[in-house]
């Protein structure tokens, strides 16, 4: 049973409600455009020993905020190829947007390397259901919390409810976002614009504000940035400048937590396979998702999540920090 508060559960089906507005915003107004047509396929590119699914992935498109249950294909995050070796022993970390996607994948890893886990997720209980049982199959424990990391007093509850079920808490993965596209700057609403900036800084820096108390020497919080930050997106006006400033969150909270031995730093991916695109995009758009990429393809969950692993581990990371590590599928830009 997800761990919540009448209070946590009246926010959550607010900001969920939100989503849709602003999704069904757009979407009435794409309506009215005529579809353009899609280019020719790239070959999709395998740079491991397991194969990805690429492109054309099927038609399809979600209500927000998207289920990873409904995906097609599967999202993989099991990684069968990774071998732990215990770089997590004993930890505990807090996974926000653990529900799905990156933040399923990087729970299941962590705790392959022996943490104990807690994620974080808005509204969608069958997918955190999900990942409570695969980080339980890797014989850990996971501690499922519904709530909106843009409501400060929210994430102050879920990291004191983490410290009191596991006695301690070593790690934080800021992973939670909002995306919807808007085609010009002109139909980007103030709805809009504030609830991509209220949960992808407001929740990071809420989620951070809470954690740090209890981290101590040795702490990590891992930020997932995005290759929008650094070059931008002409549609994603929004989420690109909220990205950019994770960066900079960073780089600069780094600095500031370096003299009590917290370690900062950020992955920042290309294109990933989760339930966060086909809930932005049109049907037939989803088809050539990630297409441009220098793969040509998607990555999947499992091949970001090893990223967050190693930035975590003080017997891989213990000297970086302030770092924005990016997995992007190869140069971009």
């Amino acid at each position: 049973m997800a761990t919540t508060t009448k209070r946590a559960t009246k926010q959550t089906k607010a900001t969920a409600s939100k989503h849709k507005s602003v999704q069904k915003q757009v979407e009435s107004q794409e309506r009215a455009k005529p579809a353009k047509a899609s280019g020719s396929a790239k070959k999709a590119k395998q740079a491991g020993a397991r194969h990805h699914p690429s492109n054309p992935l099927p038609a399809q498109h979600q209500e927000k905020p998207g289920k990873e249950s409904r995906l097609r294909p599967r999202p993989q995050f099991k990684a069968p190829e990774y071998v732990g070796s215990g770089k997590l022993d004993d930890m505990v970390a807090l996974v926000t947007g653990g529900d799905s996607g990156i933040g399923r994948a990087v729970a299941v890893l962590f705790a392959r390397e022996g943490a104990n886990v807690a994620i974080v997720y808005l509204n969608e209980h069958d997918d955190a259901e999900a990942t409570r049982q695969a980080v339980e199959a890797e014989g850990r424990e996971c501690l499922v919390i519904a709530g909106d990391v843009s409501d400060a007093m929210f994430c102050d509850d879920a990291v004191a409810q983490t410290v009191e079920h596991f006695g301690h808490l070593n790690i934080l993965v800021n992973n939670a976002a909002f995306q919807e596209h808007s085609d010009t700057l002109e139909a980007l609403t103030e709805e809009h614009l504030d609830l991509t900036i209220r949960t992808n800084i407001y929740g990071y820096f809420h989620m951070a504000r809470a954690v740090v108390p209890y981290l101590g020497k040795g702490g990590s919080i891992i930020n997932t940035g995005s290759e929008t930050g650094f070059f931008g997106n002409p549609k994603l006006l929004d989420y690109s400048a909220t990205k950019g400033a994770i960066h900079a969150f960073t780089r600069s909270l780094a600095s500031n937590l370096v003299e009590r031995g917290i370690r900062v730093n950020a992955v920042a991916p290309g294109p990933v396979w989760t339930p966060l695109n086909p809930a932005d995009r049109k049907a037939e758009q989803v088809k050539s998702f990630g297409e441009s990429n220098p793969m040509g393809r998607p990555a999947q969950p499992e091949e970001v999540a090893p990223a967050y692993v190693f930035l975590a581990a003080p017997s891989c990371a213990s000297y970086i920090s302030g770092a924005i590590l990016p997995v992007m599928g190869g140069p971009t830009g």
